[in-house]
């Protein structure tokens, strides 16, 4: 974790009075030559996102440059070199051997595991420290600050050990969770669920649109299956399968059009991909809203705290080096020649540990560690309210989106499809028996059904019972034909042979088969989908006697108005169509041959009813009420649309639907202009494709928007990848999805999808507290002993104690602060967006206010400390850390609530928080009262703790007091900008020459 390259530097100054040791020197050019280096670097590169060293699905907020160990290999070069197989770059390397020694990688023995130089150089130092203080002091005493330095450097690698290995185990768990893929086979003559881990050979999978192939095998039965082997070989063409040319499948291939069935031949290591569906590849190039304004954040500190150091450096060495500085018994600390060489090494060592104190406290050591626990914990929080996060990262991303273009079906509604109209021609039949059909129109209508599927029916032994497999649309209206038109799926699949099949997709909108009736050879065209694309492709239709009918005009407007009425009533409408082929047209049973799809006779229309969710439209008035946009895309026509989206909240009855619904076609055909124009407002676009929801992320993302995509198939996941959060449906998505989308909603409801939102604002919130709180310990730290240093020439906060401060109690903080729950009051307000501070106006007032008063207060000890508590200056030093530590944990509860002047609402709830409170009190006591050696404190009366815990107190009122006071909407550090100053530059001149005389 990045955050401890810092805190691998803290032990190095542990005092800052003239006896310091040589070895302080080294360390502190080492330090603030990396520190130099660091940012003056930052400062010529462009900005871009670091790509983390752990797993791609595991996000590291890297906040400073980690060392560069191989600065002749560039990363990219590297890459391609094993992926483009190059074997010419290979040889500038000298072959596998040079690569390795580039790498310090030994061929025989790998790498080894210790090679920070912060810990080498910090044990080196130690071991000095160690070594000259026995010598001078005593095995007894001069241990003490060697010792002190070894204990900070394996306080430092526990604390990073343990953390990793937790975050290791975490995503272990999470891993297993999302590689737990359910895969449809058939096993006893029935369709089942089975994960991919009890997959055997010889199995037979039934694959769709969407599937990934789970393990090798072959191809047994299907039509038009084509797979795309993009993942293999890298070729985006699909690859048709079939029994003739190309029979094989392998593992982690993706099914592109139409449906098969595949006999298992090799699973796991055995198969050609190997663990391909054990891993999750993810592209972590593009950084996070918040990424880049933590990086500003820290890059702007680093080079205030490196400028103040540099300025202290320079005062104190001015100040010595003119006779200034006074020793302890009064005399001046340099006289000249006068002064030995070693006595000035030493003086000057100690005021360059002063100065790198100063750059120790300004750097927020503790700021990545708050970001990674916080994302952490409420990642594991999300999974417990249906929210598996695959991308640490977009939990806090959630918390500023702005819009969220959701899907339709299973989101917003049950995903739970029931036949409730079937109009036969122009008349709606009440009863749908089959007695009170034509025999000719059932026989067609049960072949439109029952071959023209990819779902199936099977019969239980005891024949009372069935079970239907396949969508919820399919399992619909197979239900309603077996149960209601009484269709025998056996007799009919027995009676009748498949020639041909043209697969549904979300583009066509339609499936069709070519089937031979066995008894007398007739073959027929059979068409089923969209009601009015199925409607536009017939020229007649059959009326309940079984009669056909031309389809004029006017009976196509009845049409219209049918499919119009049952579209008003939320209800999908379906429509079945055939065509009667002569048998010599398709004798050569071409594969590839394409069905008619005109001149079609209607055969009947059905209206499928999808509930909505109970809790969807509280979800969105609740997303709604937060001030983020929901807009529905769906595949639905636009009246069907817009009465579910009316039902679900997101029309109103009473809004003006001018362009707030649009159909694809029409935002598609838009000029660029025009869509940037009218994006904003559109709330539903019906009859989408799969473009149309990309270009419709697209041009939201243009306009400012941070983004978030609900979708569940693989059309879908094109604009799960260019969302700034992707959300797949963990039930009915497809693999592909699953894998495009950051975050899986376990339950496909929408209400999960607002209570995700709910926690990312709480994630950016929380994480908004921590930096309000640590800033406030690094600004008046940095004050005090900036002003400390130049005044006195010395520190009152040492090394060691500032390590306890920023590495232990703000790990605690963040720890504490990080597990603050989700309240009402987030979504109160407006989303962040992309523009907004990190640090609002709000956190400026209430951090300054407290540091302000700390600074105050521990200078007002520093110079006056002694003669107020008549104490003596060790004992006042004491003070001085106590009082400062107490500080930070009074002022952590005012941390709770960055606006609410109540800090203590709903804190009982919070054991956590206050048994970290707890734990930091009861370390500070060990601190001052047990480990004066090592903290360089000492011991406390009664008396002077409770003026501690006084004045640490007081910080609460302040932090009260504060909050009445109002704060402008503009940024405060907007003011601070080049163009802002020479307008009050410009503006003060003009004011100076018009006032002249």
């Amino acid at each position: 974790m990045r955050c401890m390259e810092y805190t691998h530097d803290l032990p190095a100054a542990t005092h800052s009075k003239p006896n310091k040791k040589r070895w302080h020197l080294a360390f502190a050019t080492i330090y603030c030559s990396r520190a130099f280096l660091a940012h003056f670097k930052k400062s010529t590169v462009k900005s871009k996102s670091k790509v983390s060293p752990v797993p791609s699905h595991r996000v590291v907020i890297d906040v400073v440059e980690p060392p560069l160990f191989f600065s002749n290999i560039d990363h990219s070069c590297l890459t391609r070199l094993v992926k483009e197989k190059n074997l010419d770059q290979l040889v500038t390397f000298d072959g596998v051997e040079g690569l390795a020694s580039a790498l310090k990688t030994h061929v025989e023995n790998g790498i080894g595991a210790f090679k920070d130089p912060t810990i080498l150089i910090l044990l080196v130092c130690a071991a000095l420290s160690l070594g000259f203080g026995i010598k001078e002091n005593g095995p007894k005493e001069g241990w003490y600050e060697g010792g002190s330095i070894f204990v900070a450097v394996f306080l430092v690698i526990a604390v990073s050990a343990i953390s990793n290995f937790r975050q290791n185990r975490q995503f272990d768990k999470l891993t297993k969770v999302s590689n737990h893929i359910h895969v449809e086979v058939v096993r006893s003559g029935r369709r089942q669920q089975v994960s991919i881990f009890e997959i055997v050979v010889g199995d037979v999978v039934c694959l769709k649109i969407g599937d990934q192939v789970p393990a090798d095998g072959l191809f047994l039965d299907g039509h038009s299956l084509q797979v795309d082997e993009s993942s293999m070989t890298g070729e985006s063409d699909h690859v048709e399968v079939n029994h003739s040319h190309n029979p094989f499948l392998f593992s982690g291939t993706k099914v592109a059009d139409g449906y098969g069935q595949m006999i298992v031949t090799s699973v796991g290591m055995n198969t050609t991909w190997g663990e391909m569906m054990s891993s999750i590849s993810r592209d972590s190039n593009e950084q996070t809203p918040l990424q880049a304004r933590l990086n500003k954040l820290t890059s702007s500190i680093g080079k205030v705290g490196l400028a103040v150091a540099f300025l202290v450096l320079l005062v104190l060495l001015v100040r010595y080096f003119t006779g200034n500085t006074k020793d302890e018994n009064g005399n001046k600390e340099f006289n000249g020649g006068k002064t030995k060489v070693d006595d000035v090494i030493n003086a000057v060592v100690g005021i360059i540990a002063a100065a790198v104190t100063i750059v120790v406290v300004a750097i927020p050591e503790g700021l990545p560690l708050a970001v990674t626990l916080t994302l952490a914990y409420s990642m594991k929080r999300m999974m417990a309210d249906q929210a598996m996060v695959r991308k640490l990262s977009a939990c806090e991303t959630m918390g500023s989106a702005t819009t969220i273009c959701t899907d339709k079906t299973g989101t917003l509604t049950v995903n739970q499809m029931k036949v409730t109209k079937f109009w036969l021609g122009q008349e709606f039949m009440e009863e749908r028996s089959n007695t009170s059909i034509a025999a000719n129109i059932l026989e067609l209508l049960h072949q439109g059904v029952g071959l023209n599927t990819t779902g199936s029916v099977y019969k239980s032994t005891s024949g009372t019972q069935f079970e239907f497999c396949g969508s919820p649309t399919e399992k619909a209206i197979l239900s309603w034909a077996v149960l209601e038109l009484n269709m025998n799926m056996e007799e009919l699949k027995q009676s009748c042979t498949i020639l041909h099949v043209e697969a549904f997709n979300s583009e066509k909108k339609r499936s069709g088969v070519l089937m031979r009736k066995k008894a007398d050879n007739t073959i027929n065209v059979h068409w089923k989908g969209a009601a009015e694309m199925i409607l536009a492709m017939c020229t007649h239709f059959y009326d309940p006697s079984g009669n056909m009918k031309h389809l004029d005009d006017g009976e196509r407007k009845k049409f219209d108005q049918i499919i119009q009425g049952m579209a008003a009533s939320s209800l999908r409408c379906i429509a079945f169509a055939h065509k009667n082929v002569q048998e010599e047209v398709h004798e050569d049973g071409k594969s590839q041959q394409k069905l008619k799809d005109h001149d079609l006779t209607l055969l009947g229309l059905v209206g499928l009813k999808d509930p909505c969710r109970s809790g969807v439209k509280k979800a969105v008035e609740d997303c709604q009420y937060a001030q983020v946009n929901i807009k529905m895309i769906t595949g639905d026509n636009v009246f069907t649309a817009r009465a579910i989206a009316t039902e679900c909240g997101i029309l109103k009855p009473d809004q003006d639907l001018n362009g707030a619904v649009v159909e694809g076609v029409e935002f598609r055909n838009y000029t660029p202009e025009e869509r940037m124009e009218k994006v904003d407002k559109i709330c539903v676009m019906a009859r989408s494709s799969p473009f149309d929801k990309l270009l419709m992320v697209q041009c939201l993302k243009q306009k400012g928007h941070v983004v978030a995509v609900t979708g569940d198939g693989t059309n879908d996941a094109p604009a799960l990848k260019e969302a700034d959060i992707g959300l797949s449906m963990g039930i009915q998505g497809t693999e592909v999805a699953k894998e495009s989308s950051d975050i899986v909603i376990l339950d496909d409801n929408f209400a999960s999808v607002a209570t995700v939102l709910r926690w990312g604002r709480c994630v950016y919130n929380n994480i908004q507290k921590f930096i309000q709180f640590q800033l406030t310990v690094n600004v008046a730290a940095l004050v005090i002993n900036f002003v400390a240093a130049v005044s006195a020439g010395e520190v009152p906060l040492t090394a060691v104690q500032l390590l306890w401060v920023n590495l232990i109690m703000d790990t605690l903080g963040a720890l504490a602060l990080a597990t603050e729950q989700p309240t009402k009051e987030l979504m109160k307000k407006p989303p962040v967006g992309r523009t907004e501070p990190l640090i609002t106006n709000i956190m400026w007032r209430n951090l300054l206010a407290q540091a302000f008063y700390q600074i105050a207060v521990l200078l007002t000890l520093q110079f006056r400390g002694e003669s107020i508590f008549n104490v003596t200056q060790k004992v006042n030093d004491a003070l001085i850390f106590n009082t400062f530590v107490l500080c930070q944990v009074f002022n952590e509860f005012n941390a709770r609530k960055l606006e609410k002047k109540n800090v203590f609402e709903g804190i009982h709830k919070n054991k956590l928080f206050l048994g970290i409170v707890g734990i930091t009190i009861v370390l500070q006591v060990v601190m001052v009262e047990f480990l004066k050696r090592f903290a360089d404190t000492e011991r406390l009366n009664w008396g002077q703790w409770g003026a501690c815990i006084g004045i640490a107190s007081i910080s609460w009122a302040i932090g009260w007091l504060i909050k009445y006071m109002p704060v402008p909407e503009k940024p405060l550090l907007s003011y601070l900008k080049w163009q802002n100053l020479m307008y009050i530059y410009k503006s003060s001149v003009t004011y100076r020459v018009f006032d002249l005389p």
